[in-house]
């Protein structure tokens, strides 16, 4: 396959002259900065907020990268994934005229952009046991798809794609396949970001909103080709990562053996969380789970989920997403946390 990113992106994109800020003038660090209209003295609270940050992130990337094992210019960060998710489609889709392609049940975001941006969609349902149907991707694309969005592992669901057929897609569309790995920390399979140089048109988003226990930052990563890379550069807002976001992910970046123990802990609290609700004779089945959260059916699933919500314990209702009919998605929480759901549960098939 011979893939053209410019034949992919939108004709006005390619000519787009992006907004040049201050900081794309002049990149040092040292000198007196009159340059970009800020305030010259300290913040109004007494910190030193009050110059523009770096709108490309080059120290977080450049201490990213070996973490990844991908190249700096392999990586763009937004403010969560669903800002590159947006980009993606204002840069490829012509409202109206492209479509692209989702596999539910799958992340709603995906949706939502495609809406917003007025771009039509081509559904096609996974397999049963929510695995790609490859028979029916390939066939659904047509001329004017300019996005594949698989998300693996996969939400609602939890499990892993089966890598063949990400890679058949991949081979035979000659348009962006994004695959996104948001809880890719907590399963065993390697990052597709490890097949970046073989696939052009691969995409690969990730997020510190899970395994990083960052969430509250709204930190998403993105990997591409440089080509593509520098596309959505071009199109961000010029200070998209705050500079307090910036040091605050700079300094979590040190404590990668911290999160790689975070996963374990969420894994084996994964391990007997399944194990506890097995025993529970409400539940009719837990899917296999490469995420940090389980789907469960149950034979009640509304009034199971009003149990909890009484008892102010939040999961997600999902019984309404096609394939996931009586199921609620649960969120791997603490030991104590778990263990409060496994007894409210159990009080709920008393009264039940």
């Amino acid at each position: 396959m011979t893939f053209d990113l410019t034949k992919i992106l939108r004709p006005h994109i390619l000519n787009l002259v992006p907004y040049s800020s201050a900081r794309d003038e002049y990149t040092g660090k040292e000198g007196i900065f009159l340059d970009a209209n800020e305030n010259p003295y300290q913040s109004v609270n007494g910190q030193h907020w009050n110059r523009y940050p770096d709108p490309y992130q080059w120290a977080i990337k450049e201490k990213l990268a070996p973490i990844k094992g991908v190249r700096p210019t392999q990586i763009f960060l937004g403010n969560g994934s669903d800002e590159p998710i947006d980009l993606l489609v204002r840069a490829t889709c012509t409202p109206r005229v492209d479509t692209m392609l989702l596999m539910p049940p799958t992340y709603g975001m995906y949706q939502v952009s495609a809406d917003i941006n007025d771009v039509p969609v081509i559904k096609v349902p996974l397999t049963p046991d929510f695995q790609i149907d490859i028979e029916k991707v390939l066939p659904a694309i047509v001329p004017n798809t300019k996005i594949v969005w698989i998300c693996s592992p996969n939400n609602p669901s939890g499990n892993l794609m089966q890598r063949e057929a990400i890679r058949k897609i991949l081979t035979q569309f000659q348009g962006i396949v994004v695959v996104d790995e948001a809880y890719v920390d907590f399963a065993d399979e390697p990052s597709f970001t490890q097949e970046l140089d073989n696939y052009p048109n691969l995409v690969v988003l990730q997020t510190f909103s899970k395994a990083w226990g960052l969430a509250s930052l709204r930190l998403g990563m993105c990997f591409a080709s440089e080509e593509l890379i520098k596309v959505l550069n071009k199109i961000k807002p010029p200070y998209n990562l705050s500079g307090a976001t910036q040091q605050l992910l700079l300094e979590a970046l040190d404590y990668v053996k911290a999160k790689d123990q975070l996963v374990k802990d969420i894994l084996a609290e994964r391990e007997r969380l399944r194990t506890n609700l097995a025993t529970l004779p409400l539940v009719k089945r837990i899917y296999a789970s490469d995420a940090n959260f389980l789907l469960v059916a149950f034979d009640d699933a509304s009034a199971v989920m009003q149990y909890l919500i009484d008892e102010k314990i939040i999961v997600r209702d999902r019984s309404k997403v096609i394939l996931c009919d009586g199921c609620l998605r649960i969120s791997v929480g603490t030991a104590e946390e778990n263990n409060t759901l496994i007894k409210t549960l159990k009080a709920f098939a008393v009264t039940a």
